[in-house]
């Protein structure tokens, strides 16, 4: 029986068939295409950088103090009209004289009448707002109010003013802290025993914002005061955020308060979780009695309160009103908050410190300080960076907490909770005093928590899942 004849073809091998499909990558390189698949965490990442550059880049581009006062726009809104009219210096006025006839000077036993008439007796400005009327029959003067809200709906009339007591004058000069907006002025009668009448007169009136030509000066709006002709109009100072209840740059503030809320939420969380990893390896290496005796302690730190050793400390450190108490803050936070750190290191030190890698270096003379810098805490970075990024908003937002409450960080020296602290006193009349503020807080506590969650995710292989969606 002849044998079959075989035949052989020769294999062609494709040269891309032997390329891996996906290049080896390392952990970090891993770690970091996972991070960015995250959009919420890469943004995250993005507004941690920007608030970065706006603490440190920032101030040097906008070259305004903080404490600087301009008068002649306080509490002004971003976007608010800039502009000022020259108008000569102010003048003293002699008001308005209508004495009554001899029948009307009968004292009335109840004022019914409000004054007539009631109208500006020159155009209103930020120097003067002064007001004129017509006298009532019976009356032995009048009370004047200033409100910013109408006081038609429930009869508030405001700040009480004067009371014009002078026989026969029937005017008034404001300048009490006049700004450039709308007020309500309300005048009423009073009667003999100088007790105003339920009925009054209201004008509302938009005063304008001038400026002399010797502030121009000053305020080096225009060179000299022959430059300065009067009805010209200037562009005063640009405050890009608006200015505060002084009339302080409020863009320059939240700069310098970020360098103090940033130093505390990125310093102090540095420091305590460093004393954290520590503590967390020395006990979660050593084990037994050691481990056990160490964990108590910390427990019993967990249980201070960190509101009285704050007072504590202040009262420590001498801090009084008007000093600012980063130095007790940042001494309390370290003293008080690295047992967590500690906790959650010393449970990955003793998961770890059970594989088989770091038993085959105990039988190669390892000794302790190799095993835990060499193998224990490079696989613990992951957990310390994680607790880190969310060390960081804690912090800030203890910061704020403590600065708002006057505990913390006092004025003049700038920080996010304490110009909080300062708008909350204007919100309803002036809101952008503390919306700035709390809007900075507020995007850089989540900010750093979005990153933290991220982070988390692409530094736990176990979590690869989520991190790949």
């Amino acid at each position: 029986m002849a044998a079959a004849a075989l035949s052989f073809e020769r294999a062609i091998v494709q040269p891309e068939a032997e390329v891996l499909a996906r290049p080896s990558l390392s952990y970090g390189q891993d770690a970091w295409r996972r991070l960015r698949a995250n959009r919420r965490a890469l943004a995250s990442l993005y507004i941690v950088f920007a608030l970065l550059a706006f603490t440190v880049v920032g101030p040097l581009l906008w070259r305004v103090d903080p404490s600087a006062q301009d008068l002649d726009q306080i509490s002004a809104p971003p976007g608010a009209d800039r502009s000022a009219e020259i108008v000569a210096p102010h003048a003293p006025w002699a008001g308005v004289m209508m004495p009554l006839a001899d029948g009307a000077r009968l004292a009335a036993a109840r004022l019914t009448a409000a004054p007539a008439g009631l109208a500006l007796a020159e155009p209103a400005n930020t120097q003067a707002v002064r007001l004129q009327w017509r006298p009532v029959p019976g009356a032995s003067g009048y009370r004047v109010h200033r409100n910013i809200l109408n006081p038609a709906p429930d009869d508030a009339l405001g700040l009480p003013l004067a009371d014009v007591l002078q026989p026969g004058r029937v005017s008034f000069e404001d300048r009490l802290d006049i700004q450039p907006r709308t007020y309500y002025y309300s005048v009423s009668a009073l009667d003999q025993d100088g007790a105003a009448a339920s009925v009054y007169a209201t004008l509302q009136v938009a005063a304008k914002r001038v400026i002399t030509p010797e502030q121009a000066v000053h305020r080096g709006l225009v060179a000299t005061v022959e430059d300065a002709a009067l009805g010209q109009r200037v562009r005063l100072r640009l405050h890009p955020f608006g200015t505060d209840y002084l009339g302080r740059d409020l863009l320059a503030r939240l700069m310098h308060g970020a360098r103090v809320s940033l130093f505390i939420g990125i310093v102090a969380p540095l420091v305590y979780v460093f004393v954290g990893v520590l503590y967390g390896s020395i006990a979660g290496f050593a084990g037994g009695r050691v481990d056990q005796a160490l964990m108590r302690f910390a427990d019993f730190v967990v249980a201070l309160p960190f509101l009285l050793f704050m007072i504590l400390f202040r009262i420590l450190f001498g801090i009084e009103g008007g000093d600012d108490g980063i130095a007790p803050m940042m001494l309390a936070m370290v003293l008080l908050s690295w047992p967590a750190a500690a906790r959650l290191v010393r449970g990955q030190i003793l998961q770890i410190r059970e594989e088989g890698y770091v038993g085959a270096a105990r039988l190669l003379g390892a000794k302790t300080n190799y095993l835990v810098g060499r193998h224990m805490i490079p696989n613990t970075m992951g957990v310390i960076l994680v607790t880190l990024t969310f060390a960081a908003p804690a912090a800030i937002f203890t910061e704020a907490f403590l600065s708002f409450i006057g505990m913390g960080v006092a004025p003049p020296t700038p920080s996010w909770g304490s110009m909080c602290n300062e708008g909350i006193k204007t919100m309803l009349t002036h809101p952008h005093e503390l919306i700035f503020p709390a809007v900075f807080i507020s995007i850089t506590v989540l900010a750093f928590n979005l990153l933290g969650d991220g982070l988390r995710d692409a530094l736990d292989a176990r979590m690869r899942g989520r991190g790949d969606e």
